[in-house]
């Protein structure tokens, strides 16, 4: 028996199972997708996942079976890829930790119904051969972007991410953004399906298997080439900036009798930089992360004051604080917010967080949900206004992303007030040690690449870096490093790449393309 055959009768072996074993090599294909994320990158594993799944789409006797296949594919791939959510659950365990079956099996379930609906779409479509390999990478691109706004969005883990370890490999992300380099990971993936199709003749699908290998490589010449030409990255004239990661535990960064004790660790970490040692070129700016400061610092003058001490001298420090109403006011209101002091302790520049983690900053449907938000507080977050470019003394005009507003393709930069470079505030101490400090990092990596912007990037605990806009690590701190980043700012692509002007019109582009090529190759007889 040759290799076509081993392959068409895997196929048939696949297209046999029912029941639970059916549910159960589903769910086992989704846990191969998801060990293709970050950190560990097993891109390899996707071939198996995407060639058995589309055997299994395909052999389904019908749009709800292929719909069923999907799903229990889905829940297998989030499960594992979300599986971080437990350790936010788990900062209080005696309030929180019963929820987490619940919270991992239903944001699980609730995400897999997006690959579901893929699957559903290519078995509605009837396809088949390379045709249905080009309809699953047009309905997985379609969920996604779906995945990215409807119930305000969770662009997590998009499948293109598993390229971030390889800088090369992103540059195309300049043209089709994250959404177009999985679609093409998906297609690729999932061509070695033809491999088990009895009706093409060996050389076609020995031409099928060519072509999704000179795809790979045509991305990787095109990276290899965009970065040769690039060089390395330039930096910002009269900037450096220095990077705080205290590395606080979220058990203890509220603590009332903990927080000034927090403000003064953070401030001697300020003072004496990188290993305690005399920096040759002295920080004109320091960072500090998400809610470094746990008081509402714009009311507090006094706590102000004592922040200057880490103000370097004609410089600027920027902190994460929580910002409120000021009193009184006939509705009390929190914001989620970065603020900038300078040496005489004024705040001369501030945002408002407008993306709010639903659960985390607030509560949807408060009168009818029995829950309390996860963080520190009863009131929930208010929404900012929205993207802004913030111009901050002795900078390059930035775009200030907190948290998790980093993960939205095509949603971190005005269009008609372009910033030139994001800077990304958050506090992963959330995800204690595990893959979601390093997914969130990628998907920030990815907004570099897309934007042409360079982003920094300061965690509380988590991983802060510095990446130039061709999405290459300048510098960083790992997970679990407690310490301080001295670095130079990058300087931005001087005109925004092509996916940063017309982002939603490439994608639409590229994915109708692979859609109605798909639909007129499963229409064309297999020979």
């Amino acid at each position: 028996m040759d290799a076509w055959q081993a392959c068409a009768g895997l196929r048939r072996r696949l297209a046999g199972l029912r029941g639970w074993r059916r549910r159960g090599v589903a769910v086992l294909l989704g846990v191969l997708a998801a060990a293709a994320l970050p950190p560990l990158h097993a891109v390899p594993l996707l071939v198996p996942a995407f060639a058995g799944w589309l055997w299994l789409i395909v052999a389904s006797p019908g749009v709800a079976a292929a719909f069923a296949v999907g799903w229990w594919f889905g829940l297998g791939h989030f499960a594992v890829g979300l599986y971080w959510i437990a350790n936010a659950l788990l900062v209080e365990p005696e309030t929180y930790g019963w929820l987490i079956p619940f919270a991992i099996g239903g944001i699980a379930a609730g995400m897999a119904l997006f690959p579901a609906a893929a699957a559903a779409l290519v078995r509605a479509l009837k396809g088949d051969g390379v045709g249905a390999v080009l309809l699953l990478a047009a309905a997985w691109t379609l969920a996604e972007w779906v995945r990215s706004w409807i119930f305000t969005g969770f662009p997590w883990n998009l499948i293109g991410t598993v390229w971030t370890a390889w800088p090369s490999m992103l540059q195309s992300a300049a043209v089709i953004g994250t959404y177009g380099l999985g679609l093409i990971t998906v297609a690729v993936a999932a061509l070695p399906a033809v491999a088990g199709e009895e009706a093409m003749t060996p050389r076609r699908r020995l031409t099928a298997l060519a072509a999704g290998v000179a795809a790979l490589a045509l991305l990787w010449v095109g990276g290899e080439t965009r970065l040769a030409l690039a060089g390395p990255a330039a930096t910002v004239e009269g900037v450096r900036l220095r990077l705080v990661q205290p590395d606080i535990p979220q058990q203890l960064k509220w603590v009332p009798e903990l927080r000034d004790r927090h403000l003064v660790r953070q401030v001697d970490m300020s003072r004496r930089g990188p290993g305690n040692a005399q920096p040759t070129i002295p920080p004109t700016h320091v960072i500090w992360a998400e809610t470094a400061v746990p008081f509402f610092l714009a009311n507090d003058p006094s706590r102000r004051a004592f922040l200057t001490q880490a103000v370097p001298e004609g410089g600027l420090l920027i902190v994460g604080a929580p910002r409120t109403t000021a009193t009184p006011q006939p509705q009390f209101e929190v914001w989620n917010s970065l603020e900038a002091l300078d040496g005489n302790g004024r705040i001369v520049g501030t945002y408002d967080k407008f993306h709010l983690v639903p659960f985390g900053e607030y509560v949807p449907l408060r009168a009818l949900l029995p829950f309390k938000k996860l963080t520190d507080g009863r009131t929930d977050f208010s929404a900012g206004e929205g993207l802004k470019t913030l111009s901050l003394p002795g900078l390059p005009p930035a775009s200030p992303l907190i948290c998790y507003e980093v993960i939205f393709p095509g949603a971190v930069a005005r269009r008609d007030d372009r910033p030139q470079w994001l800077l990304n505030l958050t506090n992963d101490g959330w995800f204690g040690f595990s893959s979601g400090p390093y997914q969130h990092l990628a998907a920030a990596r990815m907004r570099t690449v897309e934007e042409g912007l360079p982003l920094v990037r300061v965690a509380n605990g988590g991983i802060s870096a510095v990446i130039d806009a061709h999405g290459r690590t300048v510098a960083s701190l790992g997970l679990g490093e407690t310490g301080v980043l001295d670095a130079p700012l990058p300087v931005a692509l001087a005109a925004p790449p092509p996916y940063a002007g017309f982002g939603a019109l490439l994608l639409l582009a590229l994915g109708g393309a692979a859609a109605g090529a798909g639909w007129w190759g499963s229409r064309r007889p297999q020979v």
